[in-house]
């Protein structure tokens, strides 16, 4: 079957990356419309494939409306495969009245969209959108939950479809966590990566501390951007692991420090899709402890590559924290299996599949 994918995006991750040279590799005709800043774009352009530099600001953006038509008078297109909202909308607006192109739009997160909402509808939910390509079921799901006036989004339309990986990405070695936080070498170390926003659920992480023995000798490792936020530097001077939380901040080396942990807590309250934190720790061998939330508990089976909780519990987090404490044998058993899992679920080879799949049934649908 002849078509040729044209797809918009902005600084590529290594999966998403991975994935365009993966379908190029297996025959699909493939173009990308990307960044030319991406951290990955060398790697785009060193595998052959055809790129367009694009950099889109908004979602309404007239000179990005300009550049993709001139993109599209180039050649000619079947599919536009759009990875991010401000690709979708002004994909759709260069389009606008043109009825030649199968459009799919990308969803990577669980809520903040409605058909109440005037933005959702110059993305996934325009009529011109073929497919929704969904990161995880819960994605997905969420999206056939929907419901107003009549309105809802059909089975066919939203498609899961899980962001790929590989092992062999992931081989980082340990940073030293002695030297670079005065963290003891027989510590016990739970790692977080993430943003102080109310969905992410640190307070919880925070709080769960109250909850462990004092004596117990176990740190607390904060990645991302916290070290500004005061709120979140009040909150740990109040906790009595005080001087074992440590906030690493923004990190180009977050799996170097993953593989150093001991464990890894992701107590997401809400609208996780399918968290990349969570998967490059499991694919160190790091075993997850995670709320039972969106797209996570399709990643950790719980008690066997992992720990599921319930959320907004504290207590929950410590009490999983100190059975990987004092389990050794069990935290290796797990974080094997967790290393495992996602060479089994959640490798790129099967997103490479499914994602042509899903090209060749929509060329073939009406």
């Amino acid at each position: 079957m002849q078509y040729r994918v044209l797809c918009f995006t902005d600084q590529s991750d290594l999966p998403e990356t991975e994935l365009f040279i993966g379908l190029n590799k297996a025959g699909v005709d493939i173009e990308v419309a990307c960044n030319p800043r991406g951290r990955y774009f060398h790697r785009l352009k060193e595998s052959g494939l055809c790129i367009h530099e694009l950099t889109v600001k908004s979602r309404f953006s007239i000179n990005s409306i300009k550049r993709i038509r001139r993109i599209l008078e180039g050649r000619h297109y079947d599919i536009l495969y759009c990875f991010n909202n401000k690709a979708a909308s002004n994909v759709l607006l260069a389009t606008r009245g043109n009825k030649e192109y199968k459009i799919i739009t990308y969803r990577g997160t669980v809520g903040n969209i409605s058909f109440l909402s005037p933005a959702s509808w110059t993305t996934h939910l325009n009529p011109r959108v073929n497919r929704v390509v969904c990161v995880s079921k819960a994605v997905r799901q969420h999206l056939l939950n929907m419901r107003f006036s009549g309105l809802k989004i059909s089975a066919e339309r939203a498609v899961a479809i899980y962001k790929g990986h590989d092992l062999a990405w992931y081989q980082s070695a340990p940073v030293d966590l002695a030297d670079e936080f005065s963290i003891p070498n027989d510590a016990f170390v739970v790692g977080f990566a993430g943003r102080n926003r109310p969905h992410k659920g640190l307070d919880y992480l925070i709080d769960a501390a109250r909850h462990l023995p004092g004596d117990a000798k176990i740190h607390f490792l904060l990645l991302g951007r916290l070290t500004g936020d005061k709120s979140l530097q009040k909150k740990i001077a109040q906790s009595p692991f005080h001087d074992r939380i440590h906030l690493t901040g923004f990190r180009q080396d977050t799996t170097a420090v993953f593989v150093a942990c001991d464990a890894f807590v992701m107590p997401s309250t809400k609208r996780e899709g399918l968290s990349r934190a969570v998967i490059e720790a499991m694919a160190h061998a790091t075993p997850p402890i995670v709320t039972n939330v969106g797209g996570l508990p399709e990643l950790v089976a719980n008690s066997h590559s992992g720990i599921v909780i319930k959320p907004e519990d504290a207590g929950a987090i410590a009490e999983a924290i100190l059975k990987l404490y004092r389990n050794p044998e069990e935290k290796r058993r797990m974080g094997a299996n967790a290393r495992q899992r996602i060479q089994d679920h959640f490798h790129i080879d099967q997103t490479v599949t499914q994602t042509r799949s899903l090209f060749e049934n929509l060329m073939t649908s009406a």
